[in-house]
């Protein structure tokens, strides 16, 4: 059964998709913390941050993304760079992709945070 992120982490693949990246890596996990999806955007590593919020009373999907987290997607991303060589000399950036979906859309699309924060 699929649970709650992973329902939103598909939608977002989906929507990187038809924005013509190509997904790279989805569900990175180490010992310093994970990324949801890891992808090529016209020659840019893209670390992508999946967040969704069903509920108005906590902070919206985007605001969740603190700065511990994005410490932990730091360290996260410089593992991946020094794990695969391959990639290690492009220009890279962190995104984030938020839902906030309504009860009555059954695929809501992400609002999309380009460059959300950097090293």
């Amino acid at each position: 059964m699929q649970n709650h992120g992973d329902r939103y982490e598909e939608l977002a693949a989906r929507w990187l998709l038809a924005q013509g990246w190509q997904v790279v890596q989805r569900n990175f996990r180490c010992k310093l913390g994970e990324i949801d999806i890891i992808a090529l955007d016209h020659g840019q590593l893209v670390f992508v941050e999946v967040r969704a919020r069903s509920n108005p009373r906590f902070s919206s999907a985007a605001a969740s993304v603190d700065r511990r987290k994005q410490q932990k997607l730091l360290r996260a991303a410089r593992f991946f760079l020094q794990c695969s060589t391959r990639w290690q000399n492009m220009p890279c950036r962190f995104d984030v992709l938020a839902f906030d979906p309504r009860q009555s859309d059954p695929e809501p699309a992400p609002r999309w945070i380009r460059s959300a924060f950097s090293a």
